[in-house]
């Protein structure tokens, strides 16, 4: 980070940077408040030659189907931008902008984000040296130590010295918007056309990708993961298909019938049937509580307007349900206390037999490393003939998101080097790794990974729940292909893509929020009232749930949420919906 700089100089030089980049692209046909530029337009204000889409050999009847490639094919794939095998998959075509590689000058960008323990070091990720590679552009990952990463980006923004990048930028207080508010993160709404084509063209090819990468005014703040589709719902009820076998008892519905499985599955054996929490969240899953219409958080009643969960009308009847079950032994006793490793190894042991978690994870953790067979659930329901729900909906945005900080040194390159992750040969690479020792390229030009891939097969011996980290990029500001590029979903003999994918096509999403952004005034205080309300949920929820407090006690916890805000909360909310939906 730079230490040479003061706040005050750095803002300067954004603004001459804005002002000179506004200056270059007078000529844009995209303001803030027109209507999107098409793929053409887009494409025509990059200094890209006519002809170098067309400058690359056609080796697609070579590498298409070919199972064995040369050393000759696998270096012509993983170094250079030649992309002509690929074949069209979406509904939309990829872009292949490729004008701004390999950058014209030696630059080396600061990128910050939150760590992950499966990749150790992020500056030997072997995808990101291959971007490095393609791009001619050089980057120097900064990553505090895991389990720091709020304290440490906390303490970065306060300290006034920023890196050229920052992932997962919505950790600013308030939001990404905040944060270009308040001068931390640029405005590129002027820029994103001329130094980011390719995103600017992927964003604009379908009208809820465009949606959910504005702002209510009109403006591109960032870089976000934008899916080619809707991703599938990824978290629900599973069960070992043996704790069906010896219950005798088919996959429940209703909540009466989830009652009757876990206190048979006690019976047969199971000492704690139901893994209901963790230190991580998994107590507010809308996946019970849904049935009872006590939402996680904010969701949309029928009329369309924002609602508290919490709120509800049948949250004591939830929260009487929960406290009940807990009595008789039916929960994993350590759920408000439990870590990863803990839940998981709990997961495997004899004691449980249903864990609300996503099918992915417990292909790994159930069937892959242990052979423990298992089945999906739909969302728990009051009422037999009920339609199971979720507030979970993708909206095509997925991944994370990146923004561009005020002391950037070369804006221009930044761009450059997030605009790779929407070209053709970025997803392949960011969403397949390596071609070879990865990935290959079936008949129809559509990456996929071998049995012998390194994901399956690792030289070293980790499993795929580290090396699908190890060798692609799991969540980034890319085009994340989630259902063809997650290994866990694709594997051999693999279903919990199927278990998504049913859970997807029948469960009502009407109540799910869209992903609103709130004005600068709001952000701060929408913020401070979510902490309240959110720390208020979790202390009562848990108190009564456990019987240390009675389910009465509820009353007072409503009491005191609309005293502390509750209506002012959901009125923020709501003005941010209006305007969402006015985009």
């Amino acid at each position: 980070m730079r230490t040479n700089k003061t706040r005050a100089a750095n803002l300067l030089l954004a603004s001459l940077l804005l002002t000179s980049a506004a200056t270059a692209c007078t000529n844009n046909s995209g303001g803030a408040n027109n209507a999107p530029p098409s793929e053409t337009n887009a494409t025509e204000t990059t200094n890209k030659p006519a002809a170098e889409a067309a400058s690359f050999t056609d080796i697609s009847s070579a590498i298409r189907g070919n199972k064995t490639p040369t050393q000759e094919q696998k270096d012509e794939i993983n170094n250079t931008l030649n992309d002509t095998y690929l074949g069209d998959i979406f509904d939309k075509v990829i872009p292949s902008d490729y004008s701004a590689y390999p950058y014209k000058k030696d630059v080396t960008l600061d990128v910050w984000m939150p760590a992950n323990s499966n990749v150790p070091d992020m500056n030997n990720q072997a995808v990101q040296k291959q971007i490095e590679r393609l791009t001619g552009i050089k980057v120097n990952f900064i990553t505090p130590p895991v389990g720091q990463e709020a304290d440490a980006f906390t303490l970065m923004i306060s300290s006034g010295e920023l890196p050229d990048i920052i992932i997962d930028p919505g950790r600013y207080p308030g939001g990404l918007e905040a944060g270009v508010n308040d001068g931390a993160y640029l405005d590129l709404t002027d820029l994103m056309e001329k130094h980011a084509p390719n995103y600017t063209v992927w964003r604009n090819s379908d009208e809820s990708r465009r949606k959910t990468t504005v702002t209510d005014s009109g403006k591109l703040q960032g870089f976000y993961g934008i899916a080619p589709y809707s991703e599938w719902t990824w978290f629900g009820m599973l069960i070992k298909k043996e704790a069906l076998e010896k219950t005798g008892l088919p996959v429940p519905k209703t909540i009466d019938e989830w009652h009757a499985f876990l206190k048979k599955a006690k019976e047969v054996g199971y000492a704690e049937p139901l893994n209901y929490g963790s230190t991580y969240g998994q107590i507010f899953t809308g996946i019970i509580n849904g049935a009872y219409g006590v939402w996680d958080w904010t969701f949309l009643d029928k009329d369309g307007k924002v609602q508290w969960g919490p709120a509800q009308p049948k949250a004591k009847e939830y929260l009487s349900t929960m406290q009940q079950w807990n009595k008789e032994g039916l929960l994993n006793r350590d759920w408000a206390t439990a870590d990863f490793n803990q839940r998981m190894a709990s997961a495997i042991s004899s004691k449980t037999a249903v864990m609300m978690d996503s099918p992915d994870t417990m292909w790994s953790y159930w069937k892959q490393q242990n052979n423990i067979d298992f089945v999906g659930a739909l969302n728990p329901v009051l009422n037999a003939g009920d339609q199971s729900a979720t507030t979970y909906k993708n909206f095509m945005r997925a991944g994370t998101a990146a923004a561009i900080t005020t002391q950037a040194d070369d804006v221009e390159a930044a761009m450059a080097w997030l605009d790779f992750g929407y070209s053709k040969k970025g997803w392949e690479i960011l969403n397949y790794g390596e071609y070879g020792t990865v990935h290959l390229i079936d008949e129809n030009g559509k990456p996929y990974f071998p049995a012998d891939s390194y994901i399956y097969k690792d030289p070293e011996g980790q499993p795929v729940a580290t090396t699908l980290h190890k060798y692609r990029m799991h969540s980034w500001p890319d085009i994340r292909d989630e259902h063809n590029s997650n290994p866990l979903i694709v594997a051999e003999g693999s279903y919990s893509g199927d278990i998504r994918k049913e859970w997807t096509e029948n469960m009502d999403t009407s109540m799910a929020v869209p992903p609103i952004t709130f004005t600068q005034e709001e952000a701060s205080r929408e913020a401070e009232l979510g902490n309240q309300l959110s720390t208020l949920r979790g202390e009562y929820f848990a108190k009564i749930i456990k019987g240390e407090l009675p389910v009465d006690a509820y009353d007072k916890f409503l009491a005191e949420a609309k005293k502390m805000g509750l209506e002012e909360f959901l009125s923020l909310h709501q003005a941010a919906l209006d305007r969402y939906n006015q985009r």
